[in-house]
């Protein structure tokens, strides 16, 4: 009878510690009497490095105007966090601050700049900066797309590959809605590789690579059913063939890790309660939930991250203040079912 007691407890231990060891560590990094939403994450130069939004609100502060600002968090551990840039232009409600690495070894940082006047959109102007050490930034440089500047533009994100920069243009071109991929060598002149065939309000999109060369998209869709898009295509990425995805989406990320895809992006499967959520899934599109992350409200705008055997997972949520905080999830890969 006490070594069947015996076995009991050390199976019990087994496993709260095996429990313990695949659990998320879950960091408040930045918050409190600003509304800090739509984050992103990189390593450079060997240090960990956080962007997001700082305002007064979602959009608009309590005066009625919307005064976004850039401010980019840096660690040597991951640990603990300073901040080296607060980045802000007069007139601009800046926004969606993406963090990249040029091919000659600068830290990017692209983010849309919205203009409003008595609370109506009057333009939508993406900018730039960039940064040699991690702590010097330039000044912020509106993007020249197609050798003229327009009114109507925000390229969300950029994914370099073979010393290229790729990212997705949205914005309305005479009423008209438009979804475009586009290229850069410099980070502030773009070109337009394609128009992309989208319907339903397309919008945020997140590009990555396969390992052998072929892109990958998963594009947020706000009309009709909403579902999100996704597709792969070989170079020159002018031939797209659209599958729906099962879920809408929300601020999205997403890798390739191996055989497998890592994504996070807002879940609306209570759309009052929504959360941010991780996915696993394959090239064919198909995905499943894994895990949720503390969160609510008005939440996700993930970034992703290896580290070592680890997910690091930026986002921002409400769940815990009205006032949107950013915090750093530190996933262990076993907990996803990935070795």
């Amino acid at each position: 009878m006490m070594k069947k007691i015996l076995s009991l407890l050390l199976l019990l231990l087994c496993s709260h510690m095996f429990a313990r060891d695949l659990a998320p560590e879950i960091t408040e990094l930045w918050g409190g009497d600003k509304y800090c939403s739509f984050t992103s994450i990189i390593k450079f130069q060997g240090k960990f490095y956080v962007s997001f939004r700082e305002g007064e609100g979602h959009v608009f502060g309590p005066d009625g105007e919307a005064r976004g600002k850039i401010r980019i968090l840096q660690s040597k551990d991951g640990k603990k966090w300073k901040s080296v840039y607060l980045g802000e232009k007069e007139g601009y409600d800046l926004r969606d601050p993406k963090l990249s690495i040029t091919p000659d070894g600068r830290l990017m940082v692209i983010m849309g700049g919205s203009i409003y006047r008595n609370k109506e959109l009057q333009g939508q102007q993406p900018h730039v900066c960039f940064s040699s050490d991690g702590v010097n930034f330039s000044e912020l440089q509106r993007i020249v797309i197609d050798d003229q500047l327009r009114n109507s533009d925000w390229i969300w994100r950029v994914t370099w590959h073979d010393g290229v920069g790729y990212g997705v243009d949205y914005g309305t071109d005479n009423g008209t809605r438009f979804l475009r991929l586009m290229s850069t060598t410099d980070g502030l002149h773009f070109r337009t590789i394609t128009d992309l065939d989208v319907p339903g309000f397309p919008n945020e999109t997140t590009i990555r690579f396969t390992q052998d060369g072929r892109m990958a998209m998963m594009v947020r869709r706000d009309d009709a059913d909403a579902l999100g898009y996704w597709a792969v295509s070989e170079a020159p990425y002018t031939q797209w063939s659209w599958k729906k995805m099962e879920m809408r989406l929300g601020g999205q990320d997403f890798l390739f890790y191996g055989d497998n895809i890592i994504a996070s992006t807002r879940s609306h499967y209570i759309p009052s309660r929504c959360k941010t959520v991780i996915l696993k899934g394959k090239e064919n599109g198909r995905f499943e939930e894994v895990m949720v992350l503390p969160s609510g409200g008005d939440t996700s705008y993930p970034g992703l991250l290896i580290e070592g055997k680890e997910l690091w997972v930026s986002y921002y949520s409400t769940h815990a203040s009205s006032m949107a905080k950013v915090y750093l999830a530190k996933i262990p890969l076993k907990a996803l079912g990935i070795e």
